[in-house]
């Protein structure tokens, strides 16, 4: 019997390695409960590894790169992403990537539209790897299809120059648009001195996105911006990456009120791993990103919690500790699965998990993109 249990669990992380696309079959296998995805990271449980496998992990501001150099490589020459660069998204269990950049300079419509459109040439590029996502249909597919997905979308939207621009944006594929990175004629950023409300503009800008089925992000938004957006839409509205007031004092970081107006309404937060929105100083840990799920489902509901990680799967500190962005003991390549381990260890169910991981945007996504 013990042989057989033995057997049972080796087969079960081969064919989880070999389901991640890891292709290590020589990595290190870990005691009875617990593998190595590579030789040297963490070891996780069977069940965590189960769980990342199972679901469709939606990353709601989860980058393909910040190495802002090597994405206009990739855009200007789609032929410039590698296998390797490929592999790498595959082996970080995330299934879709919500692409976004915040253009706050400069001709902003142009370099929007110049993103966007490299973005298609590279999909384009590698059919049999991306798959952009155009509809809740798309995000269902994508697992099976064993493809990466890619929610185009940006962080500001000064590129609407007019409400017509947002059908013109809409039809290139961009389906997330968050008001504000600063101020601007939309309404007020998270950094302004004022708290600036939706401009007359911008509540125009939300009712032509609700038409459409483009989701309205409020992450960089003023309170009162995000309090009147939440009021004026007709369909959820989304925190792509942001984390919990009450545990950081931070204006980028949104109040138990916000976090309650927008479940009210069936919206979903993403949980970012950005050192400063997840702990207020000293050491910050995974466990103390978990500490914002824990209080967004104690406050709203856990079908108002997910992922929107705002790094790569390099992290943002390059230099040698102490890190400035990103958190202690973290290999971001594996964030996913450290984030998974972290839920299993606090004791939430897997249909939780699950939620978290991908379910909750998805349910609000289709609500959003449904015509």
């Amino acid at each position: 019997m013990v042989r057989s249990d033995f057997h049972r669990r080796k087969v079960l992380a081969r064919r989880t390695l070999l389901s991640f696309g890891v292709g290590l079959l020589g990595a290190p296998f870990v005691g009875r409960r617990n593998f190595r995805l590579f030789a040297g990271a963490p070891s996780y449980s069977a069940l965590t590894l189960d769980l990342v496998r199972e679901s469709i992990v939606i990353d709601m501001m989860g980058l393909l790169s910040l190495n802002y150099r090597k994405v206009l490589e990739w855009q200007r020459n789609p032929a410039s992403l590698q296998e390797a660069d490929f592999q790498k998204l595959r082996d970080s269990g995330t299934t879709v990537f919500h692409q976004s950049f915040g253009f706050v300079e400069g001709d902003v419509y142009s370099t929007s539209l110049r993103d966007i459109h490299g973005w298609n040439a590279v999909i384009a590029a590698h059919p049999g790897k991306f798959l952009r996502i155009d509809s809740a249909h798309d995000v269902a597919r994508v697992k099976t299809e064993r493809k990466i997905g890619i929610v185009i979308g940006q962080q500001n939207s000064q590129h609407f120059r007019t409400v017509e621009d947002v059908d013109r944006f809409y039809a290139l594929g961009q389906r997330v648009s968050q008001l504000t990175y600063n101020d601007n004629r939309l309404g007020g950023g998270s950094s302004g001195r004022n708290n600036i409300g939706l401009s007359a503009y911008g509540a125009s800008v939300v009712a032509r996105m609700n038409k459409l089925g483009m989701a309205v992000d409020v992450s960089h938004c003023s309170d009162r911006t995000t309090f009147d957006a939440i009021e004026a839409s007709s369909k959820p509205v989304l925190a792509t990456h942001s984390n919990c007031r009450a545990l950081v004092a931070n204006a980028r970081c949104k109040s138990d009120e916000t976090i309650r107006k927008m479940a009210d309404k069936g919206g979903v937060m993403g949980i970012t791993l950005v050192r400063s929105f997840v702990r207020p100083g000293g050491s910050a840990s995974m466990e103390d990103a978990l500490n914002h799920v824990d209080h967004v489902a104690a406050i709203a509901g856990i079908e108002h919690v997910g992922l929107g990680t705002d790094v790569d799967l390099d992290g943002r500190d390059r230099a040698a500790p102490p890190l400035r962005y990103d958190l202690d003991g973290v290999c971001y390549r594996q964030k996913i699965f450290d984030f998974t381990e972290g839920m299993v260890r606090r004791g939430y169910s897997r249909e939780n998990i699950v939620l978290v991981l991908g379910k909750n945007f998805q349910r609000a996504l289709a609500e959003i993109w449904a015509a």
